[in-house]
């Protein structure tokens, strides 16, 4: 019996997104093999099908998604190591223009993920929101900052550790520790 066709769509963006992830090990290892421009074709493909299959309703991702694409057209014409190195760069400064130009919006971000749960929002979950919004801007111009420095001034290796290790650890980092905030700050809450 043929899987569901959003069984199979998920599965595929599941695919899609891992491929997007481990983008620094591709490139670590795919340059042994293949040209530069072949592996930002490669990862162009990937993000065009990422649109064909799942358009986003939120329009802050598919212009993340365009400049990815618009990235890859570049890297194509340059087809030289470098300008592959910046695709993490590219998404850190693009998470960081997403994240802190909600700030000047009626809802930042993060308080319209934290509605979906908690649709009434406490002035207090409000300011907590704005916050972490404001946390996460700045970790995405320091991250950004670091995969520029990793592209431009360290060895592929190097690069490829923070770009496709370490940020991931960090991200993971932030991520636990404002849930444990959360979970401190709401424990009267409840």
């Amino acid at each position: 019996m043929p899987a569901p066709k959003s069984a199979v769509l998920n599965w595929l963006l599941a695919v899609i997104s891992l491929l997007s992830i481990l983008y620094p090990i591709a490139v670590y290892f795919g340059i042994q093999y293949f040209e530069p421009w072949v592996i930002a074709a490669v990862l162009s493909v990937v993000l065009m099908i990422r649109i064909i299959i799942a358009p986003s309703d939120k329009q802050w991702s598919r212009w993340l998604l365009l400049a990815g694409i618009a990235y890859c057209i570049l890297a194509v014409w340059n087809n030289n190591q470098l300008t592959l190195r910046f695709y993490p760069v590219l998404i850190s400064f693009g998470l960081f223009i997403v994240f802190f130009s909600s700030l000047f919006s009626s809802q930042p971000i993060i308080e319209r993920i934290a509605r979906l749960q908690h649709p009434n929002l406490p002035e207090q979950g409000i300011r907590y929101t704005r916050n972490v919004t404001i946390i996460w801007s700045v970790f995405f111009v320091i991250n950004g900052s670091i995969s520029a420095i990793t592209a431009i001034w360290s060895s592929f290796a190097w690069w490829s550790l923070y770009n496709g290790f370490i940020s991931y650890v960090l991200i993971g980092l932030l991520m636990g520790m404002e849930y444990l905030v959360r979970v401190r700050t709401q424990a009267h809450v409840r």
